[in-house]
């Protein structure tokens, strides 16, 4: 059987096939009885308006898009990306209007995704892992390619920032090892050219006064045992350990107590964005969480803190 066509819901309705497009599109006014029987037309036919046309008149693609460019591994055990997409997705829902996911590997391939996405494939983008000097930003200008930056980002910009802190629950977890008695603080960061790893080794170098226990990751476990490795093999090992995110974290803690130490007891280690393995752990894992569900379902004008989970403490 042959789809309906707008000219079978015309035929049936008793009007024109422009009447039908605009009772769908609202760009011109029409009657509400008239609008009733092209839409009761349509139901009986069981017909809906081509998506494509759809856009096409509107010069809209109804796509948001966003390009990951990281190493596929980190995306996999990251517990932060599934949780952002699935709050932009709660949010693009409501609205019919479609998540467009590309992830790259350099930025030849990052460059060719964007204009694509210019072209109209996506009518704006979200822009995510900022780097301090980022490129993306006038790159995107030249495009004329709306976007929304995610992260703290300081330099001119001409878009809109959901901004977060992530200063702030460092300088307090520094401030609760010190009420515990700890001197001896160590922070395993991430890549510090991106803008949130940045003000995390920042807050925490500020808090401490000091660059001799920062170490920087790249987010995986191995860096996180590596990393580990290294701090607790010094002559005066750290007794406690911040990490950037809790995949490192946990693989730290993993490796910590397989050298024989207890947590907290002889080492205290803390993490961030709350991945939901950490409450797991015995005991749990003290999290920064960073709510990536509620971030990527943002709002306008925006300003989320970051804030210490609720766990048991170090």
């Amino acid at each position: 059987m042959q789809r309906p066509t707008i000219d079978d819901v015309a035929r049936a309705a008793g009007v024109t096939k422009a009447t039908v497009s605009h009772a769908y599109s609202g760009k011109r006014p029409i009657s509400a009885t008239t609008k009733a029987r092209v839409f009761a037309a349509a139901k009986r036919l069981d017909w809906v308006p081509s998506s494509r046309a759809r856009a096409l008149a509107a010069r809209r693609a109804n796509a948001v898009g966003v390009v990951l460019s990281r190493d596929p591994a980190i995306l996999a055990s990251d517990a932060f990306f599934p949780a952002f997409i699935s709050g932009v997705e709660s949010a693009l829902a409501g609205h019919e209007i479609a998540l467009l996911l590309q992830v790259v590997t350099g930025r030849t391939a990052e460059e060719r995704a964007y204009r694509a996405m210019a072209s109209g494939r996506a009518d704006g983008v979200i822009v995510l892992d900022l780097h301090l000097e980022d490129w993306r930003v006038d790159y995107l200008r030249q495009l004329r390619l709306p976007a929304v930056l995610l992260g703290a980002y300081d330099a001119e910009s001409p878009f809109s920032s959901v901004r977060t802190d992530d200063a702030a629950p460092v300088r307090d977890l520094v401030a609760h090892l010190r009420g515990q008695g700890h001197t001896r603080i160590a922070h395993v960061s991430g890549p510090l050219d991106y803008v949130h790893s940045d003000a995390r080794a920042r807050a925490y170098v500020q808090s401490l006064g000091s660059r001799e226990l920062l170490r920087e990751g790249d987010f995986t476990a191995g860096s996180g045992r590596a990393l580990t490795a290294e701090l607790l093999d010094l002559p005066d090992r750290p007794t406690a350990i911040l990490y950037a995110n809790d995949t490192m974290a946990i693989a730290g803690y993993s490796y910590a107590r397989s050298r024989g130490l207890l947590v907290p007891d002889d080492l205290a280690v803390a993490g961030f964005d709350d991945d939901h393995l950490s409450a797991h752990l015995s005991p749990a894992l003290t999290s920064v969480s960073t709510d990536p569900f509620r971030r990527g379902g943002w709002r306008p004008n925006g300003c989320w803190p970051t804030s210490p989970a609720s766990r048991p403490s170090p």
